[in-house]
Protein backbone atom coordinates (compact mmCIF):
# COMPACT_ATOMS: atom_id res chain seq x y z
CA UNK A 1 0.00 0.00 0.00
CA UNK A 2 2.61 2.17 0.75
CA UNK A 3 4.28 2.00 -2.69
CA UNK A 4 1.26 3.01 -4.06
CA UNK A 5 0.66 6.14 -2.73
CA UNK A 6 4.73 7.08 -2.91
CA UNK A 7 3.76 6.06 -6.51
CA UNK A 8 0.64 8.60 -6.92
CA UNK A 9 2.86 11.24 -4.33
CA UNK A 10 6.09 10.38 -7.15
CA UNK A 11 3.53 11.43 -9.99
CA UNK A 12 3.47 14.83 -8.67
CA UNK A 13 6.48 15.75 -7.21
CA UNK A 14 10.39 15.35 -7.75
CA UNK A 15 12.07 13.52 -5.97
CA UNK A 16 14.60 17.03 -6.18
CA UNK A 17 12.70 19.90 -5.74
CA UNK A 18 9.44 18.59 -4.42
CA UNK A 19 7.40 21.55 -6.96
CA UNK A 20 4.94 19.89 -9.24
CA UNK A 21 6.13 17.86 -12.53
CA UNK A 22 3.92 20.19 -14.90
CA UNK A 23 5.80 23.34 -13.62
CA UNK A 24 9.21 21.70 -13.79
CA UNK A 25 8.14 21.41 -17.61
CA UNK A 26 7.62 24.92 -17.58
CA UNK A 27 3.81 25.28 -18.48
CA UNK A 28 2.39 28.60 -18.59
CA UNK A 29 2.61 31.25 -15.68
CA UNK A 30 -1.21 30.71 -14.65
CA UNK A 31 -0.85 26.89 -14.47
CA UNK A 32 2.72 27.64 -12.30
CA UNK A 33 0.78 29.30 -10.16
CA UNK A 34 -1.64 27.09 -9.70
CA UNK A 35 0.31 24.04 -8.75
CA UNK A 36 1.37 24.81 -5.67
CA UNK A 37 -2.23 24.77 -4.47
CA UNK A 38 -2.65 21.31 -6.20
CA UNK A 39 0.57 20.61 -4.33
CA UNK A 40 -1.32 20.99 -1.40
CA UNK A 41 -4.49 19.07 -1.71
CA UNK A 42 -2.31 16.18 -3.30
CA UNK A 43 -0.27 16.22 0.26
CA UNK A 44 -3.14 16.46 2.45
CA UNK A 45 -4.48 13.67 0.38
CA UNK A 46 -1.31 11.47 1.12
CA UNK A 47 -1.15 12.52 4.55
CA UNK A 48 -4.97 11.64 5.62
CA UNK A 49 -4.95 8.23 3.55
CA UNK A 50 -1.04 7.78 5.60
CA UNK A 51 -2.33 8.50 8.61
CA UNK A 52 -5.61 5.91 8.26
CA UNK A 53 -3.23 3.31 7.08
CA UNK A 54 -0.88 3.79 10.11
CA UNK A 55 -4.06 3.09 11.84
CA UNK A 56 -5.15 -0.02 10.29
CA UNK A 57 -1.06 -1.03 10.59
CA UNK A 58 -1.96 -1.38 14.23
CA UNK A 59 -5.41 -3.10 14.45
CA UNK A 60 -3.65 -5.40 11.96
CA UNK A 61 -0.54 -6.13 13.84
CA UNK A 62 -2.77 -7.00 16.96
CA UNK A 63 -4.97 -9.10 15.22
CA UNK A 64 -1.99 -10.97 13.71
CA UNK A 65 -0.69 -10.99 17.61
CA UNK A 66 -3.51 -12.82 18.90
CA UNK A 67 -3.66 -14.91 15.61
CA UNK A 68 -0.42 -16.13 15.94
CA UNK A 69 -0.72 -17.00 19.42
CA UNK A 70 -4.09 -18.86 19.10
CA UNK A 71 -2.41 -21.19 16.48
CA UNK A 72 0.79 -21.85 18.76
CA UNK A 73 -2.25 -22.75 21.46
CA UNK A 74 -4.10 -25.21 18.78
CA UNK A 75 -1.07 -26.65 17.83
CA UNK A 76 0.31 -27.59 21.72
CA UNK A 77 -3.41 -27.95 23.01
CA UNK A 78 -4.89 -29.69 20.06
CA UNK A 79 -2.43 -31.13 17.26
CA UNK A 80 0.38 -32.44 19.85
CA UNK A 81 0.55 -35.71 21.90
CA UNK A 82 -0.26 -34.31 25.59
CA UNK A 83 2.10 -37.82 26.50
CA UNK A 84 4.82 -35.74 25.19
CA UNK A 85 4.98 -33.25 27.75
CA UNK A 86 6.33 -36.23 30.29
CA UNK A 87 9.22 -37.25 27.78
CA UNK A 88 11.53 -35.42 30.31
CA UNK A 89 9.77 -35.92 33.49
CA UNK A 90 11.73 -37.84 35.69
CA UNK A 91 9.13 -37.68 38.71
CA UNK A 92 6.43 -39.69 36.23
CA UNK A 93 8.94 -42.66 35.47
CA UNK A 94 9.23 -42.84 39.50
CA UNK A 95 5.12 -43.08 39.24
CA UNK A 96 3.54 -46.95 38.29
CA UNK A 97 0.42 -47.80 38.14
CA UNK A 98 -2.78 -45.92 38.83
CA UNK A 99 -0.39 -43.47 40.76
CA UNK A 100 1.09 -42.55 37.03
CA UNK A 101 -2.49 -42.14 35.40
CA UNK A 102 -3.37 -39.61 38.71
CA UNK A 103 -0.42 -37.79 38.52
CA UNK A 104 -0.94 -37.38 34.59
CA UNK A 105 -3.77 -36.20 34.91
CA UNK A 106 -2.17 -33.50 37.66
CA UNK A 107 0.20 -32.11 35.24
CA UNK A 108 -2.20 -31.90 32.17
CA UNK A 109 -4.59 -29.73 34.46
CA UNK A 110 -1.11 -27.52 35.05
CA UNK A 111 -0.19 -27.28 31.72
CA UNK A 112 -4.04 -25.85 30.64
CA UNK A 113 -5.34 -28.96 28.89
CA UNK A 114 -7.81 -29.99 30.86
CA UNK A 115 -9.81 -29.35 34.36
CA UNK A 116 -9.31 -31.86 36.63
CA UNK A 117 -11.38 -32.62 40.11
CA UNK A 118 -10.89 -35.31 42.37
CA UNK A 119 -13.79 -36.94 44.28
CA UNK A 120 -11.93 -36.16 47.34
CA UNK A 121 -11.28 -32.70 46.28
CA UNK A 122 -15.53 -32.52 45.45
CA UNK A 123 -16.30 -33.93 49.26
CA UNK A 124 -14.06 -30.96 50.94
CA UNK A 125 -15.72 -28.52 49.27
CA UNK A 126 -19.55 -29.50 50.13
CA UNK A 127 -18.87 -30.06 53.46
CA UNK A 128 -17.40 -26.48 53.36
CA UNK A 129 -20.53 -25.39 51.97
CA UNK A 130 -22.17 -27.03 54.73
CA UNK A 131 -23.98 -29.58 52.56
CA UNK A 132 -22.24 -32.33 54.73
CA UNK A 133 -20.88 -32.81 57.76
CA UNK A 134 -17.59 -33.62 58.62
CA UNK A 135 -18.49 -37.03 60.42
CA UNK A 136 -20.08 -38.21 56.92
CA UNK A 137 -17.44 -36.21 54.82
CA UNK A 138 -15.00 -38.38 56.48
CA UNK A 139 -17.13 -41.81 56.07
CA UNK A 140 -17.73 -40.95 52.09
CA UNK A 141 -13.88 -40.66 51.98
CA UNK A 142 -13.29 -44.58 51.98
CA UNK A 143 -13.54 -45.48 48.55
CA UNK A 144 -14.00 -49.18 47.82
CA UNK A 145 -10.88 -51.39 45.79
CA UNK A 146 -14.05 -51.88 43.70
CA UNK A 147 -17.29 -50.58 43.26
CA UNK A 148 -18.94 -53.55 44.70
CA UNK A 149 -17.03 -53.15 47.98
CA UNK A 150 -18.23 -49.57 48.74
CA UNK A 151 -20.52 -48.68 51.87
CA UNK A 152 -23.89 -47.50 51.48
CA UNK A 153 -22.64 -43.62 52.31
CA UNK A 154 -19.87 -44.29 49.71
CA UNK A 155 -21.82 -45.44 47.24
CA UNK A 156 -24.22 -42.32 47.22
CA UNK A 157 -22.00 -39.91 47.38
CA UNK A 158 -20.16 -41.38 44.50
CA UNK A 159 -23.45 -41.35 42.35
CA UNK A 160 -23.93 -37.86 43.10
CA UNK A 161 -20.74 -37.20 42.08
CA UNK A 162 -20.89 -39.67 39.06
CA UNK A 163 -24.15 -37.28 38.07
CA UNK A 164 -23.07 -33.88 38.77
CA UNK A 165 -19.94 -34.16 36.98
CA UNK A 166 -21.17 -35.82 33.82
CA UNK A 167 -24.16 -33.44 33.24
CA UNK A 168 -21.14 -30.62 33.19
CA UNK A 169 -19.84 -32.79 30.62
CA UNK A 170 -17.00 -34.25 32.52
CA UNK A 171 -15.75 -37.55 31.64
CA UNK A 172 -16.03 -39.47 35.22
CA UNK A 173 -13.19 -42.50 35.52
CA UNK A 174 -13.07 -44.45 38.26
CA UNK A 175 -9.46 -46.68 38.82
CA UNK A 176 -9.77 -49.84 40.54
CA UNK A 177 -7.22 -51.02 42.91
CA UNK A 178 -4.29 -52.75 41.83
CA UNK A 179 -3.16 -56.01 43.81
CA UNK A 180 -0.83 -58.49 44.12
CA UNK A 181 -2.70 -61.10 46.75
CA UNK A 182 -4.46 -59.27 49.50
CA UNK A 183 -2.44 -56.29 49.35
CA UNK A 184 -2.25 -52.89 47.01
CA UNK A 185 0.77 -52.50 45.31
CA UNK A 186 2.91 -49.30 45.57
CA UNK A 187 0.48 -46.96 43.03
CA UNK A 188 -1.97 -48.92 42.69
CA UNK A 189 -4.37 -47.06 45.21
CA UNK A 190 -8.18 -46.66 43.72
CA UNK A 191 -9.35 -43.72 42.26
CA UNK A 192 -11.88 -41.14 41.47
CA UNK A 193 -12.13 -38.25 39.36
CA UNK A 194 -13.78 -36.13 36.38
CA UNK A 195 -11.56 -34.21 33.54
CA UNK A 196 -13.00 -32.15 30.90
CA UNK A 197 -10.88 -30.64 27.93
CA UNK A 198 -10.89 -27.28 28.13
CA UNK A 199 -12.47 -25.62 25.43
CA UNK A 200 -9.46 -23.74 23.04
CA UNK A 201 -11.65 -20.78 22.61
CA UNK A 202 -12.27 -20.41 26.55
CA UNK A 203 -8.00 -20.53 26.97
CA UNK A 204 -7.81 -18.21 24.38
CA UNK A 205 -9.43 -15.92 26.43
CA UNK A 206 -8.63 -16.51 29.70
CA UNK A 207 -5.19 -16.17 28.74
CA UNK A 208 -5.52 -12.81 26.71
CA UNK A 209 -7.89 -11.35 29.27
CA UNK A 210 -4.80 -12.31 32.24
CA UNK A 211 -2.05 -11.19 30.28
CA UNK A 212 -2.13 -7.53 32.40
CA UNK A 213 -3.02 -8.36 36.39
CA UNK A 214 -4.29 -5.07 38.25
CA UNK A 215 -2.99 -5.23 42.16
CA UNK A 216 -5.65 -4.26 44.53
CA UNK A 217 -6.20 -4.11 48.23
CA UNK A 218 -8.40 -7.71 48.32
CA UNK A 219 -5.85 -9.96 46.95
CA UNK A 220 -4.82 -11.66 49.71
CA UNK A 221 -7.49 -13.64 51.59
CA UNK A 222 -6.07 -12.61 55.05
CA UNK A 223 -4.07 -9.71 56.48
CA UNK A 224 -3.69 -8.20 59.79
CA UNK A 225 -4.74 -5.00 60.32
CA UNK A 226 -6.91 -2.69 58.07
CA UNK A 227 -6.70 -3.06 54.12
CA UNK A 228 -5.45 0.31 52.31
CA UNK A 229 -2.74 1.57 50.91
CA UNK A 230 -0.69 3.99 52.32
CA UNK A 231 1.55 6.74 51.39
CA UNK A 232 4.94 7.81 52.43
CA UNK A 233 7.74 10.02 51.77
CA UNK A 234 10.14 8.51 53.82
CA UNK A 235 10.43 4.75 53.02
CA UNK A 236 10.85 2.34 56.34
CA UNK A 237 12.99 0.27 54.64
CA UNK A 238 15.32 3.01 54.78
CA UNK A 239 15.13 3.61 58.22
CA UNK A 240 12.50 6.03 57.71
CA UNK A 241 15.19 8.85 57.83
CA UNK A 242 16.15 9.17 53.91
CA UNK A 243 13.63 10.42 51.25
CA UNK A 244 12.33 7.94 49.55
CA UNK A 245 8.34 7.87 48.69
CA UNK A 246 6.85 4.97 48.31
CA UNK A 247 3.31 3.33 48.27
CA UNK A 248 2.75 0.30 50.41
CA UNK A 249 -0.07 -1.78 50.36
CA UNK A 250 -2.30 -3.95 52.92
CA UNK A 251 -4.27 -6.48 51.59
CA UNK A 252 -2.65 -6.28 47.91
CA UNK A 253 -0.24 -8.99 46.23
CA UNK A 254 2.27 -6.80 46.66
CA UNK A 255 3.54 -4.98 49.87
CA UNK A 256 5.27 -2.25 47.95
CA UNK A 257 3.13 -0.87 44.95
CA UNK A 258 5.45 1.90 44.07
CA UNK A 259 9.11 2.70 44.87
CA UNK A 260 12.45 3.86 44.39
CA UNK A 261 15.85 2.08 44.80
CA UNK A 262 19.24 3.00 43.10
CA UNK A 263 19.09 0.17 40.38
CA UNK A 264 17.75 1.17 36.60
CA UNK A 265 14.80 2.35 36.05
CA UNK A 266 15.12 3.50 39.75
CA UNK A 267 10.99 4.00 39.86
CA UNK A 268 9.47 0.40 39.87
CA UNK A 269 5.74 -0.15 40.32
CA UNK A 270 3.57 -3.21 41.12
CA UNK A 271 0.31 -1.91 40.53
CA UNK A 272 -0.20 -3.76 37.13
CA UNK A 273 2.21 -6.61 36.55
CA UNK A 274 2.75 -8.92 32.99
CA UNK A 275 1.87 -12.35 33.19
CA UNK A 276 2.88 -14.00 29.98
CA UNK A 277 2.39 -17.50 31.55
CA UNK A 278 4.35 -19.57 34.42
CA UNK A 279 6.27 -21.95 33.39
CA UNK A 280 6.54 -25.89 35.19
CA UNK A 281 9.88 -27.14 34.02
CA UNK A 282 11.82 -24.39 32.51
CA UNK A 283 11.31 -22.35 35.47
CA UNK A 284 9.54 -24.29 37.57
CA UNK A 285 6.27 -21.96 38.90
CA UNK A 286 7.89 -18.59 37.72
CA UNK A 287 6.18 -16.55 34.89
CA UNK A 288 7.62 -16.22 31.47
CA UNK A 289 8.08 -12.54 32.23
CA UNK A 290 9.86 -12.78 35.63
CA UNK A 291 11.94 -15.82 33.71
CA UNK A 292 13.65 -13.30 31.21
CA UNK A 293 13.83 -10.63 33.53
CA UNK A 294 14.73 -11.28 36.57
CA UNK A 295 18.70 -10.60 37.26
CA UNK A 296 21.06 -13.86 37.30
CA UNK A 297 24.51 -14.69 38.31
CA UNK A 298 26.03 -14.99 42.27
CA UNK A 299 24.11 -12.87 45.14
CA UNK A 300 24.86 -9.77 46.40
CA UNK A 301 25.07 -9.39 49.64
CA UNK A 302 24.76 -6.46 51.72
CA UNK A 303 23.35 -5.50 55.49
CA UNK A 304 19.36 -5.91 55.35
CA UNK A 305 16.65 -4.41 58.21
CA UNK A 306 14.09 -6.71 58.03
CA UNK A 307 10.65 -5.18 59.24
CA UNK A 308 11.06 -6.96 62.66
CA UNK A 309 13.87 -4.49 63.37
CA UNK A 310 16.31 -8.22 62.64
CA UNK A 311 19.53 -6.98 61.03
CA UNK A 312 21.69 -9.57 58.64
CA UNK A 313 23.53 -9.52 55.81
CA UNK A 314 21.55 -11.00 52.73
CA UNK A 315 20.88 -10.70 49.26
CA UNK A 316 16.87 -10.06 49.87
CA UNK A 317 15.09 -7.50 47.88
CA UNK A 318 12.45 -6.66 50.33
CA UNK A 319 10.67 -4.02 47.78
CA UNK A 320 9.73 -6.73 46.38
CA UNK A 321 7.97 -8.93 48.90
CA UNK A 322 4.84 -10.70 47.52
CA UNK A 323 1.83 -12.35 49.97
CA UNK A 324 1.57 -15.77 50.95
CA UNK A 325 -1.07 -17.02 53.22
CA UNK A 326 0.74 -18.97 55.82
CA UNK A 327 4.27 -18.27 54.85
CA UNK A 328 5.39 -16.54 58.22
CA UNK A 329 4.60 -19.39 60.72
CA UNK A 330 5.79 -21.83 58.18
CA UNK A 331 9.38 -21.47 58.52
CA UNK A 332 11.15 -20.44 61.73
CA UNK A 333 13.15 -17.30 60.04
CA UNK A 334 10.41 -16.22 58.63
CA UNK A 335 8.53 -15.53 62.27
CA UNK A 336 12.14 -13.65 63.14
CA UNK A 337 12.13 -11.40 59.85
CA UNK A 338 9.00 -10.16 58.88
CA UNK A 339 5.50 -9.34 60.95
CA UNK A 340 3.04 -10.36 58.09
CA UNK A 341 2.72 -13.09 55.59
CA UNK A 342 4.59 -10.49 52.68
CA UNK A 343 7.63 -12.90 53.24
CA UNK A 344 7.77 -14.08 49.38
CA UNK A 345 10.71 -11.83 48.02
CA UNK A 346 13.28 -12.33 44.94
CA UNK A 347 16.81 -12.15 45.29
CA UNK A 348 19.61 -9.46 44.50
CA UNK A 349 21.95 -10.94 41.52
CA UNK A 350 25.30 -9.37 40.40
CA UNK A 351 24.21 -10.29 36.83
CA UNK A 352 21.77 -9.01 34.19
CA UNK A 353 18.84 -11.09 33.25
CA UNK A 354 18.30 -13.05 30.40
CA UNK A 355 16.74 -10.08 28.81
CA UNK A 356 19.87 -7.66 29.83
CA UNK A 357 22.81 -10.22 28.61
CA UNK A 358 20.53 -10.69 25.10
CA UNK A 359 19.85 -7.11 24.80
CA UNK A 360 23.89 -6.04 25.16
CA UNK A 361 25.34 -8.43 23.28
CA UNK A 362 22.18 -7.39 20.23
CA UNK A 363 22.42 -4.09 20.62
CA UNK A 364 26.60 -3.69 20.68
CA UNK A 365 26.35 -6.12 17.43
CA UNK A 366 23.88 -4.22 15.57
CA UNK A 367 25.44 -0.72 16.32
CA UNK A 368 28.55 -2.49 14.88
CA UNK A 369 26.59 -4.00 12.20
CA UNK A 370 25.81 -0.10 11.33
CA UNK A 371 28.73 1.62 11.46
CA UNK A 372 30.53 -1.00 9.29
CA UNK A 373 28.18 -2.06 6.96
CA UNK A 374 27.14 1.09 6.07
CA UNK A 375 30.16 2.58 4.56
CA UNK A 376 31.44 -0.16 3.31
CA UNK A 377 27.64 -0.49 1.05
CA UNK A 378 28.28 3.32 -0.05
CA UNK A 379 32.20 2.06 -0.94
CA UNK A 380 30.80 -0.70 -2.74
CA UNK A 381 28.98 1.01 -4.45
CA UNK A 382 31.11 4.29 -5.96
CA UNK A 383 33.73 1.45 -6.85
CA UNK A 384 31.24 -0.67 -8.59
CA UNK A 385 32.81 -3.29 -10.53
CA UNK A 386 36.56 -3.05 -8.46
CA UNK A 387 38.33 -4.75 -6.37
CA UNK A 388 37.05 -3.03 -3.54
CA UNK A 389 33.17 -4.02 -4.85
CA UNK A 390 34.54 -7.64 -5.86
CA UNK A 391 36.20 -8.26 -1.87
CA UNK A 392 32.64 -7.26 -0.65
CA UNK A 393 30.74 -9.75 -2.83
CA UNK A 394 33.23 -12.55 -1.30
CA UNK A 395 32.26 -11.55 1.98
CA UNK A 396 28.90 -11.12 1.38
CA UNK A 397 28.43 -14.20 -0.54
CA UNK A 398 30.57 -16.44 2.03
CA UNK A 399 28.92 -15.30 4.75
CA UNK A 400 25.20 -16.50 3.36
CA UNK A 401 26.52 -19.73 1.49
CA UNK A 402 28.41 -21.23 4.88
CA UNK A 403 25.90 -22.07 7.81
CA UNK A 404 26.00 -19.62 10.59
CA UNK A 405 27.48 -22.77 13.13
CA UNK A 406 29.99 -23.32 10.86
CA UNK A 407 31.27 -19.58 10.68
CA UNK A 408 30.58 -19.16 14.49
CA UNK A 409 32.45 -22.29 15.20
CA UNK A 410 35.66 -20.75 12.97
CA UNK A 411 35.32 -17.59 14.46
CA UNK A 412 35.73 -19.06 18.14
CA UNK A 413 38.58 -20.84 17.18
CA UNK A 414 40.13 -18.07 15.45
CA UNK A 415 39.46 -15.17 18.38
CA UNK A 416 40.45 -17.98 20.96
CA UNK A 417 43.86 -19.58 19.93
CA UNK A 418 45.09 -16.56 18.43
CA UNK A 419 43.55 -13.34 20.17
CA UNK A 420 43.51 -15.23 23.15
CA UNK A 421 39.43 -14.19 24.07
CA UNK A 422 37.40 -15.71 25.65
CA UNK A 423 35.31 -18.48 24.24
CA UNK A 424 33.18 -19.09 26.99
CA UNK A 425 30.80 -16.66 28.76
CA UNK A 426 30.65 -16.19 32.52
CA UNK A 427 28.40 -14.46 34.09
CA UNK A 428 31.03 -14.24 37.01
CA UNK A 429 33.45 -12.94 35.53
CA UNK A 430 34.72 -9.26 35.58
CA UNK A 431 35.99 -8.86 32.40
CA UNK A 432 34.16 -7.17 29.19
CA UNK A 433 36.27 -9.39 26.99
CA UNK A 434 33.69 -12.16 27.47
CA UNK A 435 31.04 -9.80 25.21
CA UNK A 436 33.50 -9.36 22.45
CA UNK A 437 33.43 -12.72 20.70
CA UNK A 438 29.74 -13.27 20.69
CA UNK A 439 29.32 -9.82 19.44
CA UNK A 440 31.47 -9.83 16.48
CA UNK A 441 29.62 -13.07 15.36
CA UNK A 442 26.12 -12.00 15.53
CA UNK A 443 27.17 -8.34 13.78
CA UNK A 444 28.65 -10.65 11.09
CA UNK A 445 25.96 -11.47 8.95
CA UNK A 446 24.23 -8.01 9.86
CA UNK A 447 27.16 -6.20 8.31
CA UNK A 448 26.89 -8.49 5.01
CA UNK A 449 23.41 -7.79 4.76
CA UNK A 450 23.59 -3.82 5.15
CA UNK A 451 26.42 -4.06 2.36
CA UNK A 452 24.14 -6.27 0.33
CA UNK A 453 21.39 -4.17 0.09
CA UNK A 454 22.30 -0.59 0.30
CA UNK A 455 25.21 -1.33 -2.41
CA UNK A 456 21.84 -2.17 -4.60
CA UNK A 457 19.50 0.52 -3.45
CA UNK A 458 22.57 2.55 -4.49
CA UNK A 459 23.41 1.32 -7.59
CA UNK A 460 19.34 1.52 -8.91
CA UNK A 461 19.39 5.64 -7.72
CA UNK A 462 22.74 6.45 -9.80
CA UNK A 463 20.82 4.44 -12.92
CA UNK A 464 17.75 6.84 -11.88
CA UNK A 465 16.71 9.65 -14.39
CA UNK A 466 16.49 11.97 -11.93
CA UNK A 467 20.04 11.67 -11.73
CA UNK A 468 20.88 11.99 -15.43
CA UNK A 469 18.46 15.23 -15.17
CA UNK A 470 20.43 16.65 -12.13
CA UNK A 471 24.29 16.02 -14.03
CA UNK A 472 22.19 17.73 -16.64
CA UNK A 473 21.46 20.83 -14.23
CA UNK A 474 24.69 21.28 -13.49
CA UNK A 475 24.70 19.73 -9.75
CA UNK A 476 28.10 18.54 -9.12
CA UNK A 477 28.83 14.89 -8.16
CA UNK A 478 28.87 15.20 -4.84
CA UNK A 479 25.61 17.08 -4.18
CA UNK A 480 23.91 14.43 -5.84
CA UNK A 481 25.74 12.15 -3.85
CA UNK A 482 24.89 13.41 -0.77
CA UNK A 483 21.76 14.87 -1.15
CA UNK A 484 19.60 12.56 -3.34
CA UNK A 485 21.33 8.97 -4.39
CA UNK A 486 22.59 8.58 -0.35
CA UNK A 487 19.39 10.05 1.12
CA UNK A 488 16.64 8.27 -1.41
CA UNK A 489 18.72 4.37 -1.05
CA UNK A 490 18.90 4.91 2.44
CA UNK A 491 15.27 5.21 3.27
CA UNK A 492 14.63 1.14 2.97
CA UNK A 493 17.59 0.91 5.99
CA UNK A 494 16.28 3.24 7.97
CA UNK A 495 12.78 0.82 8.28
CA UNK A 496 15.21 -1.58 9.91
CA UNK A 497 16.50 0.48 12.52
CA UNK A 498 13.48 -0.10 14.89
CA UNK A 499 13.43 -3.85 14.29
CA UNK A 500 17.47 -4.43 14.91
CA UNK A 501 17.06 -2.39 18.19
CA UNK A 502 13.48 -4.65 19.51
CA UNK A 503 14.91 -7.67 18.45
CA UNK A 504 18.12 -7.29 20.13
CA UNK A 505 16.22 -8.78 23.54
CA UNK A 506 14.62 -11.50 21.69
CA UNK A 507 18.51 -12.97 21.65
CA UNK A 508 20.44 -14.73 19.42
CA UNK A 509 19.83 -18.83 19.90
CA UNK A 510 22.98 -20.37 17.38
CA UNK A 511 25.32 -17.36 19.02
CA UNK A 512 24.44 -17.71 22.72
CA UNK A 513 24.39 -21.54 22.88
CA UNK A 514 27.62 -21.72 21.30
CA UNK A 515 29.17 -19.34 23.64
CA UNK A 516 26.75 -20.44 26.70
CA UNK A 517 25.50 -16.83 27.02
CA UNK A 518 22.48 -16.99 29.46
CA UNK A 519 20.05 -14.96 27.09
CA UNK A 520 16.56 -14.87 26.00
CA UNK A 521 17.55 -16.84 22.97
CA UNK A 522 17.57 -19.77 24.23
CA UNK A 523 14.40 -20.02 26.29
CA UNK A 524 12.22 -21.14 23.54
CA UNK A 525 13.79 -23.88 22.48
CA UNK A 526 14.50 -25.13 25.97
CA UNK A 527 10.93 -24.78 26.42
CA UNK A 528 9.76 -27.07 23.55
CA UNK A 529 12.37 -29.31 24.32
CA UNK A 530 10.96 -29.57 27.86
CA UNK A 531 7.05 -29.13 26.34
CA UNK A 532 6.72 -26.44 28.67
CA UNK A 533 3.60 -25.04 26.93
CA UNK A 534 3.08 -21.59 29.45
CA UNK A 535 6.63 -20.89 28.33
CA UNK A 536 6.17 -21.36 24.34
CA UNK A 537 2.96 -19.16 24.77
CA UNK A 538 4.32 -16.39 26.63
CA UNK A 539 7.52 -16.49 24.48
CA UNK A 540 5.79 -16.60 20.87
CA UNK A 541 3.83 -13.91 22.26
CA UNK A 542 6.64 -11.39 23.06
CA UNK A 543 8.25 -12.17 19.67
CA UNK A 544 5.48 -11.25 17.90
CA UNK A 545 4.37 -7.88 19.69
CA UNK A 546 8.06 -6.91 19.09
CA UNK A 547 8.23 -8.02 15.14
CA UNK A 548 4.85 -5.81 14.74
CA UNK A 549 6.09 -2.97 17.33
CA UNK A 550 9.48 -2.98 14.93
CA UNK A 551 7.33 -2.70 12.00
CA UNK A 552 5.11 0.01 13.10
CA UNK A 553 7.94 1.85 14.09
CA UNK A 554 9.98 1.49 11.09
CA UNK A 555 7.29 2.89 9.07
CA UNK A 556 7.10 6.10 11.64
CA UNK A 557 10.99 6.27 11.04
CA UNK A 558 10.10 6.07 7.13
CA UNK A 559 7.79 9.19 7.25
CA UNK A 560 10.32 11.29 9.51
CA UNK A 561 13.41 10.30 6.79
CA UNK A 562 11.05 10.57 3.52
CA UNK A 563 9.26 13.96 3.56
CA UNK A 564 6.68 12.44 0.91
CA UNK A 565 5.63 10.10 3.81
CA UNK A 566 3.42 11.36 6.76
CA UNK A 567 1.26 9.42 9.32
CA UNK A 568 0.06 12.56 10.26
CA UNK A 569 -3.88 13.64 9.25
CA UNK A 570 -3.87 17.36 8.37
CA UNK A 571 -7.47 19.48 8.12
CA UNK A 572 -8.40 20.56 4.84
Amino acid sequence: MRAILLHAYQREFSPLTGEGTDHQRGKNSENTVSSPARGDRTEDWVREIMGKYLLKRILYGVVSIIIVVAIVMVMIYSLLNRDLVFSNDSAFTRQSSNAQVIYKYGKWEQFGYLDYVTYQEWLNVIAANGEIDEETRTEAMNLGRKPESDSDTVAKYVAQFTEYYESQGYTVTRLNAVTSGRKVITGGQQALFAAKDLPLLGRIWDYFTGIVDIDNIHKAAEVEGERGLTFTLFDPLYGGNQFAPAIIGNGTEHKYLLYFDGQFPFIHQNFATIQLGTSYSVNQGVDVADTMSVSQGAYVLKPITFPTGFQENSADDLHTAVYRQGSREALEMNTVRFNDDYTVVNTIKGGFSKLGYSFIIGILASIMAYCLGLPLGVLMALKKDTIVDTLGKLYTVFIIAVPSLAYIFIFKGIGGAVFKLPTTFDMESTSKLIFVLPIVSLALPSIANLMKWLRRYMVDQMNSDYVKFARSGGLSEGEIFSKHILKNAAIPIVHGIPGAILTAMVGAIITERVYVVPGAGNLLTEAINKYDNGVIVGVTLFYAVLSVASIILGDILMATVDPRISFTTKDR
